[in-house]
């Protein structure tokens, strides 16, 4: 994982509610445990057509949705079933942050582990972000936890502070126990004789 740090970008917005993890990327293609070319499945029955072919119309088909970093969503995003492969394929896509209302908590945590960090705000926040203008832009700030909208308002969102160590440093869990090498070392140097029963 790469270190998350600070960014601003422009916004995709989807004012869609109760968009579950089948349609962010559906269950067909779960099969692969690979992240790469997910981004390609990402939205599939909302993206193309029956034949196959790019929906014009839908939002991250337009061409000023290339390279933007934030998504911004209806209420309760990412409910329905559990699946890596949903913040993967938002990843692969771009995405570095997703803003709701509400998420659903097993997609939160999925997010927080795939370096796709979900900002919960406000109604008034989320209602004054989709009036913003085309082409406005946010900036995110994970160590002091704040949000700027195009307004300039400065808003904080929570983040438990493990999920937050771990972005920031661009570990995953297992990283974060390596990262305690030293003590554990000593912890084991100063308890042979528990370390040896264990063995």
């Amino acid at each position: 994982m790469k270190p998350f740090t600070n960014f601003e970008s422009r916004m995709v917005p989807l004012p869609l509610n109760n968009i579950d993890t089948d349609q962010i990327i559906p269950a067909r293609f779960l099969k692969t445990t690979s992240k790469q070319g997910l981004d390609k499945q990402l939205f599939n029955d909302w993206r193309y057509d029956a034949a196959g072919n790019p929906n014009p119309e839908f939002i991250i088909n337009k061409p000023e949705s290339q390279g933007v970093q934030v998504l911004l969503a209806g209420d309760n995003f990412g409910c329905g079933s559990s699946r890596e492969h949903a913040p993967w394929a938002l990843t692969q896509w771009g995405f570095r942050a997703v803003i709701s209302t509400s998420f659903a908590d097993i997609f939160k945590q999925n997010s927080l582990k795939n370096s796709l960090l979900p900002i919960e705000v406000a109604a008034d926040v989320h209602a004054e972000l989709f009036a913003a203008p085309a082409g406005a832009t946010v900036k995110i700030d994970l160590p002091n936890q704040t949000l700027t909208t195009p307004s300039g308002r400065v808003v904080t969102f929570p983040v438990d502070e493990f999920s937050k160590h771990c972005l920031v440093k661009g570990v995953d869990e297992l990283g974060y126990i390596l990262e305690q090498s030293p003590e554990i070392a000593a912890y084991e140097a100063a308890h042979p004789a528990l370390i040896n029963a264990l063995a």
